[in-house]
């Protein structure tokens, strides 16, 4: 843990539209750590800059610049953030357990939960499809039913204190929930939603998912 005071503040490479970019600075507000904020606009390929490939050859968002240390994947720096600049480790344990459990759902959201997600608004964004189909809808309900499992034997998705599992998985969820996906058969996911609402961050995750829903449904008219 460092002395935030004495640092300065790591860079986030960052776009409010993207999901997983919010994931990353949601997770930095929780934790408290300050980052810098430079925007690449995807929606005009900026990541395909020859500045930001140098950065990130990978040329995805988010990404951290800390002192010279660079590394992307949202759930990856999110972990990253709260090892090292965390007061103490609510937000990512250390005890073993706990960790796994973080850790178990973070997988989750990185490969099933945002998958699902990105299946369905991918191709509405960028390659003129005008509807859900039911194969996909029927995928998320499926999927939000095993969220819905986990948040029936604890307050919050890994535990009774909220975790980076929290923003990692309410960043990627509240995108769809801004396209206006129906979770009223989910009253579980719906108290956990109201919870997370009121974490540090929250709002400025919502602004983001706003926009994002926003171009979803002017792309379905």
């Amino acid at each position: 843990m460092s002395n935030l005071k004495d640092i300065q503040a790591p860079k986030l490479y960052h776009f409010n539209v993207s999901g997983p970019s919010r994931g990353a600075l949601f997770a930095a507000r929780v934790i408290g750590v300050p980052v810098e904020i430079e925007v690449i606009n995807l929606f005009k390929k900026e990541q395909l800059n020859e500045s930001f490939l140098k950065i990130n050859p990978q040329h995805c968002l988010p990404t951290l610049d800390d002192d010279g240390f660079i590394i992307w994947e949202s759930r990856a720096i999110a972990c990253y953030l709260a090892d090292k600049y965390g007061k103490d480790d609510q937000f990512y344990p250390k005890d073993l357990k706990k960790r796994a459990l973080v850790n178990q759902r973070l997988f989750f959201d990185s490969s099933s939960l945002y998958v699902k997600i990105r299946a369905i608004c991918l191709p509405i964004l960028y390659f003129g499809v005008k509807e859900i189909s039911q194969p996909l809808r029927d995928d998320l309900n499926t999927t939000l039913g095993f969220l819905e499992t986990f948040l029936s034997d604890s307050e919050w998705v890994a535990g009774d204190s909220p975790t980076i599992a929290d923003t990692s998985t309410y960043a990627s969820l509240s995108s769809i929930l801004a396209v206006g996906w129906d979770i009223s058969s989910f009253p579980n996911i719906q108290r956990w939603v109201k919870q997370c609402s009121e974490l540090p961050g929250a709002a400025e995750n919502d602004e983001g998912a706003k926009a994002f829903g926003d171009a979803i449904k002017n792309n379905l008219k």
